[in-house]
């Protein structure tokens, strides 16, 4: 009798053991909010100049860090703005599985409007006011009802949007600069930091042609605005990354074949870079380049004049003005005041010169001015 009473509890504690053992097998993960909220992680301005004309600019590129929700899933982001710091009625700028998002210059002219601001000088409205942004994170792709989330603290922007028949402000387009002792900043990220030229066509795409020293430790970086070290863009596990994304600095372009020339080409939106040699033995040294033109004076007396560019003393080909006024008009570059060697394009602020190509459209403002006379590239950078 007791063997049997014993067999039977042995048949039970397997039973109970096995189904214990299933269970097991069936992990469920339970997802978590974050206890801290996610923050904006970018640096803004003071104030945010709006118009129609450049409704289609970027006006800032929101940057944040990703927040932890305690198991491996894919986040969901919303970008979201609101005419109150309530965020009584939000609405979703953008929706991106990034840690990133810009908003154009429209997208804050439309909030503007809905919070009561005009530009016309004949109502009472202010042309001057207060917008507010947020960000959401929600695990999956889905955005479920019920899916765990947090929320940013709000940030507040102030805009002005200008007056209509006022003066055309200068859009504000993302530029890089070359930072790092294969450069002739050195690792100075406010020493005449030589830019890229953005392609007209493309605001995410830059190239570079020039000088650069070689040898194991010579190595370069690319930043986004002289003066300050973020954000800054670089090479990672063997990509193009930007320490924005990365939550820290990135590792650096290598120049491992040797001080010479080289063409560098990157694109920020899809985070590709390329660096190649560039032979540049057959190209002409110039003794002087100017920009001329009605665009220097805002007469035809331009085009009698050149302004004498300042010659790089560590590449001989780039040239630059540190600072001049330019007029609506156009103006080209040329070598030697002589128009036998002379170039330009039609694309205003950045091009690609042609010799002999078309005329540089300008616009009235202070310029910071770049030419290369191994490429005919160009950049007409607004001092702001």
């Amino acid at each position: 009798m007791n063997k049997n009473i014993l067999k039977l509890t042995m048949v039970f504690f397997a039973i109970f053991a096995f189904n214990a053992c299933s269970d097991d097998d069936e992990i469920t993960f339970t997802a978590q909010t974050p206890p801290d909220q996610i923050s904006f992680t970018n640096e803004f301005l003071s104030e945010y100049l709006l118009s129609v004309q450049t409704a289609s600019n970027n006006a800032e590129r929101f940057t944040w860090e990703a927040p932890d929700f305690g198991v491996p899933t894919p986040i969901t982001y919303q970008l979201e703005g609101s005419t109150d710091f309530e965020f009584t009625e939000p609405v979703n700028l953008v929706e991106t599985s990034n840690q990133q998002a810009s908003v154009s210059v429209g997208q804050l002219l439309s909030l503007a409007e809905s919070a009561g601001l005009d530009n016309d000088p004949e109502t009472d409205n202010p042309d001057t006011g207060d917008l507010f942004f947020r960000v959401r994170a929600q695990i999956g792709t889905e955005n479920a009802d019920n899916s765990p989330e947090t929320i940013s603290e709000i940030t507040t922007l102030t805009v002005t949007l200008i007056a209509t028949g006022g003066p055309e402000p200068l859009p504000v387009l993302p530029n890089l600069y070359l930072v790092g002792n294969a450069t002739a900043a050195d690792w100075n990220n406010n020493n005449n930091n030589f830019p890229l030229v953005r392609d007209p066509e493309n605001e995410n795409v830059f190239s570079y042609t020039g000088k650069f020293l070689g040898g194991d430790t010579n190595e370069f970086k690319l930043i986004e605005n002289r003066g300050a070290w973020q954000p800054q863009w670089g090479i990672q596990d063997g990509g193009f990354e930007t320490s924005e994304d990365l939550g820290g600095d990135p590792g650096t372009f290598q120049i491992t074949e040797g001080e010479g020339y080289y063409t560098l080409e990157v694109d920020t939106e899809n985070k590709t870079s390329s660096l190649v040699a560039f032979d540049e033995s057959s190209s002409a040294t110039y003794a002087s380049v100017g920009i001329i033109g009605f665009g220097t004076t805002g007469n035809d007396d331009g085009w009698s004049q050149d302004i004498d560019m300042t010659q790089s003393t560590f590449d001989p080909h780039i040239w630059y003005i540190s600072e001049i006024e330019l007029f609506d008009g156009e103006v080209k570059f040329r070598a030697e005041d002589n128009w036998d060697t002379n170039w330009g394009s039609n694309t205003e602020f950045t091009g690609f010169g042609d010799l002999n190509g078309a005329n540089i459209p300008t616009r009235a403002g202070t310029y910071e001015v770049w030419f290369n006379d191994l490429t005919g590239n160009y950049s007409l950078i607004p001092i702001l």
